[in-house]
């Protein structure tokens, strides 16, 4: 992502030289920013509750009764931090320029940390965003085949081979759908689609919590035990205990979008965006203690990876399939939060909102009469080919999931943690060795080894998935 930096009332390059040459034009169009804390709130949490919500139980089930919820916790306070760090980066403060808006992740990373930091920024953010597309293809389409299994299994019985076959036909719906959703232009026209999505989030969060509080009645008994599953050995315990931390670590960040959605919100940006922030993500942890900790006490040793697409629950199933399609209706708008900050950078360098509009004749009433369409050529044919790779490569490679779950085990720290905080420290002016300088720097160091003893359980995760 990136492009020019934007001076209140006007465009221009951000780093000069380096705008020009690696985005393009720097001339922008002028936007309303009209965001409020409910609008950010509905974004950051359309961007982060994804069906890997229901998905906590499992890691509950690996960290046990103390280290789950302790676990949850930890990585949300670690992002409310993290957050609130990045959130002051969006305006900054040039001595011949004047206020400069930092409109994406990399343009505050250009800004403050320089070119060379900007462009390993802008590889990593830009194939984390690009894999999210795919993942939501492959959830989406998981979750469309639960519907389908579900209504077999109520038909024939919850022992009936229910085959619902391959997932590509269910990809490709998908796909239509965000072909047509691609057209939105940018995230100042898509909150509606995020209030929407976060209601859909919501739903399905409140039936997998409800589902465990049943369920937890109905045995008369709360299962689980105090450190996790312990039938396992210590090698297997140690990777699944690994796997789990990931799990719940990269089930909160944001950063990636976190400037863009900032840039939609009226002044002062960075308190309304941390007060979102923080209601999102105890929104969020709400949800996520709720389906972790009771999915546990409902199945003990025997939780699924997925409450409802891996078949906790069967019955009502209606209700199950009324779940499983919010999830699709919530990705379709968690694929859109992940997806315009591409669109941006692409159409940047193409040279503005205002390149490749033409306008195309249509015949309209009765008797029929000219009318003019405005259509930008430009967003229809990228966008669109866009939308076509990331369904296609679902399509084609259905193991792309997990090898998204490694890279963004690694991209996790640098993204999340150590170039806000370099940000932060240059923002700041933080003298080397004081107070503050060890105690930001304790905190780098304690996320960083966290995300690398997470990332080795990710590849011992995408090693046993490619070879069972």
């Amino acid at each position: 992502m990136g492009g020019g930096g934007e001076r209140d009332g006007q465009a221009e390059p951000l780093l000069g030289k380096l705008s020009d040459s690696a985005y393009g034009s720097s001339e922008e169009q002028i936007v309303k920013r009209s965001g409020t804390a409910w609008t950010a709130a509905a974004h950051i949490i359309t961007a982060v509750v994804g069906s890997g919500v229901l998905s906590l139980a499992w890691s509950v089930a690996q960290l046990g009764w103390v280290g789950g919820p302790v676990a949850m916790a930890v990585f949300a306070g670690v992002t409310v931090v993290q957050s609130s760090l990045l959130a002051d980066c969006y305006i900054s403060h040039d001595p011949e320029r004047g206020v400069v808006r930092n409109r994406s992740y990399v343009d505050a990373v250009g800004f403050y940390l320089g070119e060379k930091s900007q462009w390993f920024c802008g590889f990593l953010l830009n194939f984390n965003l690009f894999g999210g597309g795919v993942v939501y293809t492959l959830t989406a389409a998981i979750s469309m085949r639960a519907i389908q299994k579900a209504n077999c299994y109520h038909r024939e019985g919850h022992d009936a081979p229910c085959s619902a076959g391959g997932d590509g036909y269910y990809m490709l719906v998908f796909g239509l759908a965000q072909v047509v959703l691609s057209q939105i232009p940018g995230f100042h026209d898509m909150a509606w689609l995020s209030v929407s999505s976060a209601a859909m989030s919501f739903s399905y969060s409140l039936i997998g919590f409800g589902f465990g509080i049943a369920k937890v009645i109905a045995n008369g008994v709360v299962k689980g035990g105090i450190g996790g599953i312990a039938m396992v050995s210590a090698t297997q315990k140690a990777w699944r205990v690994s796997q789990a931390i990931g799990d719940i670590a990269y089930a909160y960040p944001y950063a990636s979008v976190l400037l863009e959605i900032e840039d939609t919100l009226r002044p002062p940006e960075n308190e309304t965006m941390k007060t979102a922030s923080r209601a999102s993500v105890a929104v969020t942890t709400f949800f996520y203690l709720g389906c972790g900790c009771f999915g546990y006490a409902a199945f003990g040793d025997a939780t699924p990876g997925n409450l409802l697409t891996g078949f906790g629950f069967y019955e009502p199933y209606w209700l199950v399939d009324f779940a499983n399609l919010c999830i699709v209706l919530h990705l379709l708008g968690g694929y859109q939060v992940y997806s315009q900050p591409v669109f941006a950078v692409v159409e940047r360098r193409m040279g503005g909102p205002a390149a490749g509009v033409v306008e195309v004749p249509l015949p309209v009433g009765s008797p029929p009469r000219r009318r003019r369409c405005r259509v930008n050529l430009y967003r229809l044919c990228f966008r669109t080919a866009y939308v076509a790779a990331t369904t296609a490569l679902a399509v084609w490679f259905p193991y792309f999931n997990q090898v998204v779950g490694l890279l963004g085990a690694f991209a996790f720290w640098p993204l999340s943690i150590h170039f806000p905080v370099e940000m932060y420290l240059v923002q700041k002016k933080v003298a080397p060795w004081t107070a503050r300088w060890l105690a930001v720097r304790a905190f780098s160091a304690a996320c960083f080894v966290t995300s690398a003893f997470a990332s080795v359980g990710s590849a011992v995760g995408v090693f046993v998935s490619k070879t069972s």
